[in-house]
């Protein structure tokens, strides 16, 4: 029993920090999922909808504490309830995604009149962030998330069973654990491509030793979850109050937006159709693409045999939605991406939530940039009166262009944010703390 326990705790617990850490890499992120499931048409729960970052980065926190409670043994009842209660959350969640009927309808009543609605499905859970997408080409499916969710909780259940077995690491206990939950860690790392979480868990894992050696139970273990939680908070805030440490989205520096659009493919599909001979009464299948007799009075269409069979799914774009019109309504997407000239795009998600705090550094950025023959542009999915009353208002000196909500979301992580582009090429991101000089901004050029 002491190796099946050794053995859950090192999968339980390294599984649990590196979701956590991913996850708190990009908290704002992963509000935005909770938001997804929060609306009225998903689980129908839009009053949580405010506290969704709130209630992310309590639930990144919790993750990777209680991994490291696992490693350590701490206060392991609290910790395997806490455990238990996640996991069987989440594999209710991913449960609810896959079985979502994107055909389904909702009742809402509307001026006392009921009126049927269509079912938002959240197509991804996730459960790794845009770590999945950005490091091996897709998320899991829902399906996939629901068994790694069974998997996982088949491991997690000895360590509640057997939680009273489990106490506060010896240092007997340490070289047993440890070392082989690091290793586990660093596969992890490379499957990510991101190895911040193994020096996070190397400088954390220091700590509690050296509390570890200080102190001892049970004020260890308290000062051990404290040191966890700190380190968590600390990192979550570095991301929030700037970027995410490691951007795994189609819009990071480096990324071409016009190279993403070429390589995507676009489905190829067959659609058949069904025909009845008035005269024989014979029913025959025709591919639409081919002559068939929808015009021939001898025969009649049989209804709802529509068929369509998927020849090849082809390769979507991760970019597709970033489509840029003037108000004008002229589509400029590719006069931006393919200008020769640097763009410097300021992004400013929604205009009612942009913040004016950068707006001077912002705007004498703009001014050094269109001095130097830059092109500049905001981004904003918001309405032109309510953009031109705030342009005004902070004396912006460049033209906004319109893109969806949830693409500039996925740009950049700042509202509002500075991103520049050279022929279609992420070049740069800056957070609304950090707008750079013109001289930073060019350095980055190539």
């Amino acid at each position: 029993m002491r190796i099946t326990l050794l053995i859950c705790r090192i999968l339980v617990g390294a599984t649990f920090i590196i979701s956590g850490l991913i996850k708190a890499n990009d908290p704002l992120g992963f509000s935005y999922k909770l938001e997804e499931y929060f609306a009225e048409s998903a689980l129908g729960l839009p009053w949580l909808m405010p506290y969704s970052l709130v209630l992310a980065m309590v639930a990144c926190l919790a993750e990777v504490v209680l991994g490291f409670a696992v490693l350590v043994g701490g206060r392991m009842k609290l910790a395997t309830w806490s455990l238990l209660g996640l996991t069987l959350f989440f594999g209710w969640l991913t449960a609810y995604t896959a079985t979502c009927d994107p055909l389904a309808k909702y009742e809402v009543v509307v001026n006392g009149n009921v009126e049927l609605r269509d079912v938002t499905c959240v197509t991804d859970c996730g459960c790794f962030g845009d770590a999945m997408k950005g490091s091996l080409g897709r998320s899991l499916t829902p399906w996939e998330s629901f068994s790694k969710d069974m998997v996982l909780l088949v491991f997690v259940l000895p360590l509640f069973i057997f939680r009273k077995r489990i106490t506060f690491n010896t240092w007997g206990d340490d070289l047993a654990l440890l070392p082989a939950s690091l290793v586990l860690l660093a596969f992890y790392c490379w499957v990510f491509a991101w190895w911040f979480p193994m020096a996070f868990t190397l400088a954390v894992l220091a700590g509690y030793l050296a509390i570890k050696r200080f102190s001892e139970p049970p004020r260890s273990e308290w000062i051990t979850a404290g040191w966890v939680a700190l380190a968590v908070a600390v990192f979550m805030w570095f991301g929030l109050a700037h970027l995410p440490v490691r951007d795994y989205r189609p819009y990071a520096v480096g990324k071409s937006i016009s190279g993403q659009m070429l390589e995507a493919k676009p489905p190829v599909n067959r659609t058949y159709v069904s025909y009845r001979n008035k005269t024989t009464g014979e029913v025959k299948e025709y591919l639409t693409s081919e002559p068939y007799p929808w015009d021939d009075p001898n025969f009649e269409n049989v209804p709802n045999s529509t068929r369509v069979e998927v020849v090849d799914p082809g390769v979507p774009s991760q970019v597709q939605d970033f489509i840029l019109y003037n108000y004008d309504g002229d589509d400029m997407t590719m006069d931006v991406l393919e200008s020769e000239v640097p763009v410097l795009l300021v992004v400013a998600k929604t205009i009612r939530e942009t913040s004016t705090s950068c707006q001077p550094e912002i705007n004498r950025l703009a001014a050094e940039a269109q001095q130097a023959g830059w092109h500049v542009y905001g981004l904003t999915s918001s309405s032109y009166d309510e953009t031109e009353e705030f342009r005004h208002a902070n004396q912006n000196m460049f033209e906004y262009l319109t893109c969806d909500e949830v693409t500039l979301k996925t740009v950049i992580r700042s509202n509002p944010g500075v991103v520049l582009l050279q022929q279609g090429t992420v070049r740069g991101k800056w957070h609304c703390n950090d707008v750079p000089t013109f001289a930073k901004a060019a350095k980055t050029l190539r």
